[in-house]
């Protein structure tokens, strides 16, 4: 199971965080913690986030808007990537004359090449 880390835990363990900027950052959902019972708890996923966007904010400094940019970029990436992920998972389950034909027309279209074959 994952931890999950208290707010107090999260501000100890990411020295830029400010309890404002925390709050700011949950308010503005560029991180979404879990909520229980007990209160705010943050995955590893959104500890990973607050350090980058503590770090694009300081080292950067961007503003809120540009920071929800970034972040709504970078998620979109990521699940860009785990769809390329989950399509080569497939296509390495099918023959390799398919595999063949399907890689050459990849690189057709990314050179702008007629295909062959």
């Amino acid at each position: 199971m994952t931890k999950l880390h208290t707010e107090e835990e999260t501000l100890a363990h990411i020295a830029e965080l400010s309890r404002a900027r925390l709050e700011t950052y949950v308010a503005a959902r560029v991180v979404e913690p879990v909520q229980t019972d007990a209160g705010l708890r943050f995955r590893p996923v959104d500890i990973a986030r607050l350090e980058l966007l503590c770090e694009l904010e300081t080292h950067f400094a961007l503003e809120p808007e540009a920071l929800d940019l970034v972040m709504s970029l970078i998620d979109e990436l990521h699940a860009a990537h785990a769809d390329l992920a989950a399509l080569m998972d497939a296509l390495a389950e099918e023959p390799p004359e398919l595999r063949a034909r399907l890689a050459g027309a990849v690189v057709a279209r990314r050179t702008g090449t007629p295909e062959t074959g």
